[in-house]
């Protein structure tokens, strides 16, 4: 025992007392969560609302990782042929090249420069005519700024040579597995599509390459401002904005409707504590009769529901990761195992499902879906406190 300044004693068994009326709540919560009920139909409730949680997270994190990977594979699909930056001029020619890409190649950030010719144009073979994207290249240069060596199934691009006007098509020459470029883009030499095009000794503009893509808008205006107003630059993130745009909101959409599935499940959770509390009604009475406040019967259920919520949250987890990382090769699996394709090539810009897993969207999935079940605990634990323990033990 020791003393206070007014003479009187405290008790030392104070904190004691406050550690032995918390255990006695979450040893009591904990049978409950673990004991079978009288009623089968909580249990079964019960037992479904940790499978919505879980199968509900499992989606959620599953789609998100495959947004993500869709994401990834689209921009690098398309900066392998599109550039990171483009600088151009007033009038859409670009007269003295050479110069803009050595004041651009001056920035630490720009690793190469490429000058190209780009139009419109017509290919036919026989009475087939079709359009296309031409687009005029150095091919020593293109190198450098673009990756489309590397998918080059038939030649290579340096065999482009000034007046041969040869041609590089998508799909049978070149192949990067992205739909727009491999059904519509044509290359040939830069003093082919001069002549082509009427350009003279003029490109379109210079396509630049640098170290940290996700820096190109920055270095997009850093680069126009260090050459003059009669200048203007685009960016990858600019070009190719729709793409991410609908991307974003796809994942926003999905997680929002994923996310409802989750809400469900806690939804779940109301009911059979409800239940619950109702079965448990004459428990609650002879507590309150032997001295539980109405916060320590609140307390029980708020832990009753908490495990039910935790024990979906980690059943969830685990499913989630696991699928997310395995995704492609479940989808194969599928695929065949039933003889259809998910995405069609002619149809989707990309035709396998790919995955990318992010901590980020697992802890935010993890917190909202646990916060859920945390909400969905406060009614009915609210609720047990307020049994009045007399018209509980009526008629028992």
């Amino acid at each position: 025992m020791c003393q206070n300044s007014g003479g009187q004693r405290a008790p030392r068994g104070a904190p004691r007392e406050e550690v032995r009326r918390l255990s006695y709540e979450f040893f009591i919560g904990m049978r409950y969560t673990r004991s079978r009920q009288r009623t089968r139909v909580i249990s079964f409730i019960s037992a479904i609302s940790v499978i919505g949680i879980a199968l509900g997270m499992t989606v959620l994190i599953t789609v998100l990782s495959v947004m993500n990977g869709f994401q990834r594979e689209i921009r690098t699909r398309i900066l392998s042929v599109a550039s990171h930056v483009q600088v151009s001029a007033a009038g859409g020619k670009l007269a003295d090249w050479e110069r803009v890409a050595a004041e651009a190649a001056r920035h630490p950030e720009v690793v190469a420069a490429a000058p190209y010719v780009t139009a419109q144009g017509l290919l036919t073979h026989g009475s087939a005519v079709r359009g296309a994207f031409v687009r005029g290249v150095l091919p020593e240069r293109e190198e450098l700024v673009a990756e489309i060596g590397k998918h080059m199934r038939s030649g290579r691009l340096e065999n482009l040579k000034p007046g041969e006007f040869g041609i590089v098509l998508g799909r049978e020459i070149f192949h990067v597995d992205h739909f727009e470029f491999d059904s519509g883009l044509a290359l040939m030499h830069l003093e082919d599509a001069q002549k082509l095009f009427r350009f003279d000794d003029a490109v379109s503009g210079v396509r630049l390459r640098l170290k940290d893509l996700f820096q190109a808008a920055a270095v997009a205006r850093e680069v126009v401002r260090a050459l003059g107003p009669d200048f203007y630059a685009s960016d990858w993130t600019l070009q190719h904005a729709n793409f991410f745009r609908a991307v974003q909101i796809e994942k926003r959409m999905m997680f929002l409707i994923v996310l409802l599935i989750i809400a469900v499940a806690a939804f779940n959770i109301v009911s059979s504590l409800m239940m619950a509390v109702k079965d448990k009604n004459s428990d609650i009475a002879i507590l309150r009769t032997l001295g539980a406040s109405p916060t320590g019967i609140t307390r029980i259920f708020l832990i009753q529901g908490t495990m039910i919520g935790l024990l979906g949250t980690l059943l969830g987890l685990i499913g989630g990761v696991s699928l997310a990382l395995n995704v492609e090769t479940v989808v194969p699996f599928i695929e065949n195992l039933f003889g259809f394709k998910f995405l069609a090539k002619d149809v989707y810009q990309i035709s396998d499902l790919p995955s990318e897993l992010q901590t980020p969207d697992v802890v935010t999935t993890a917190a909202v879906s646990f916060l859920l079940t945390l909400l969905a605990t406060i009614y009915p634990s609210y609720r047990a406190a307020k049994v009045n323990p007399a018209e509980a033990l009526r008629y028992e």
